[in-house]
């Protein structure tokens, strides 16, 4: 259970997952305008929404936590509108974007 304290962000624009801690920070900086060290979790998601890296200062360093959905996607839940690119999200909401939903079947 994440405490209601936490402030939880998600960038709305697709971003390259190659990045590791430093390049997701720099994304917080300059996509979010969120400062990386804040204690805020950062959401962010690839092209595909197949993918997600959640990254969050713990005290003395970064934290990662990467998912990958094999048949689900990730869709960003409607949030707290902060700015075009990044959305605002509930502990609810995260658990929501982080379980992902069912892709469609082509026949």
């Amino acid at each position: 259970m994440i405490p209601a304290s936490v402030r939880i962000f998600v960038c709305t624009e697709p971003q390259d997952l190659r990045r590791s801690f430093d390049g997701l920070a720099l994304a917080a900086q300059q996509r979010l305008g969120e400062d990386p060290r804040s204690g805020a979790l950062l959401c962010f998601v690839n092209k595909r929404f197949n993918r997600l890296k959640i990254l969050w200062w713990d005290r003395n360093g970064y934290c990662l936590l990467y998912k990958r959905l094999h048949r689900a996607l990730f869709r960003i839940p409607a949030g707290e509108v902060r700015s075009a690119s990044a959305i605002r999200l509930s502990g609810a909401q995260l658990a929501e974007l982080i379980a992902g939903v069912a892709r469609e079947t082509r026949r």
